[in-house]
């Protein structure tokens, strides 16, 4: 029998790059899955490559959002991916729009998911797993406005709202889940690595084979399925090439 036969997956910002890898890790492993983002277009290619996919197209930042999300399906599994392309320029360059464009989609999109989740329908024993970055724990680099801070947040949050779980006896489980390297294969990595070849004066491909014990977005969805399925049921976790570990 697969890991999650007969459990319910929603990921928000499901479509594309890190998000759809977890869709399908658990598609692999026998789950329901809902993928949710924005663009019906890619929702519908992303269904018709996949036979048996749930879709819902609609912004996460938008405060009926969650209350659409579980009426499609309630989740025994919520992973939050939604998340923007992080500025790509030092901080005295930016607009404060586009230094807070993370806060606005990333920290938004997860603080109203939390907030629902806490104030109901959802059965004791669902899990939400944030998906950060492993800028939050590094500080970032210093020509992508508030990403590193917004990441952070979502830990934060995760920890706010477990804490509030425990305290209302909701039995909800709260995790985080910081991919350490960039992933150039991805949307904002590619952003990423273009902004620190730029920044450093060097060619994408020399920053690229410069790294080291990089993570898949293949990998990044193993390590949600393994969250879902673990004896850990709170905390921060961090992947990386080498694999899941608690993030320290």
């Amino acid at each position: 029998m697969k890991s999650l036969q007969g459990q319910n997956v929603v990921v928000v910002g499901g479509s594309r790059g890190v998000g759809r890898a977890i869709v399908e890790a658990a598609l692999n492993e026998g789950a329901t899955v809902l993928a949710v983002a924005r663009g019906q277009q890619s929702l519908a290619q992303f269904a018709q490559d996949i036979p048996g996919l749930k879709t819902l197209a609609v912004d996460a930042t938008v405060d009926s959002a969650p209350d659409k999300v579980f009426a499609a399906l309630e989740p025994d599994i919520m992973v939050i991916c939604a998340g923007a392309l992080p500025p790509a320029a030092p901080v005295h360059q930016l607009s404060w729009e586009a230094f807070s464009s993370n806060w606005e989609t990333d920290v938004k999109a997860s603080f109203l998911f939390c907030r629902a989740a806490l104030r109901g329908p959802l059965k004791p024993g669902t899990r939400i797993v944030l998906i950060s970055s492993g800028a939050a724990l590094s500080g970032g680099p210093p020509f992508c406005g508030g990403y590193a801070g917004a990441k952070r947040m979502q830990m934060f949050l995760a920890g706010y709202s477990q804490k509030e779980s425990d305290r209302l006896g909701l039995g909800l489980h709260f995790m985080d889940l910081a991919p350490m390297r960039i992933m150039p294969d991805t949307g904002v990595g590619k952003a990423g690595v273009d902004g620190f070849a730029a920044y450093s004066g060097i060619q994408p491909a020399d920053f690229i084979a410069g790294m080291t014990d990089m993570q898949t977005p293949a990998d990044v969805g193993r390590a949600v399925v393994a969250l879902a399925i673990g004896k850990s049921r709170v905390g921060s976790f961090a992947v990386s090439g080498s694999g899941l570990a608690p993030a320290v």
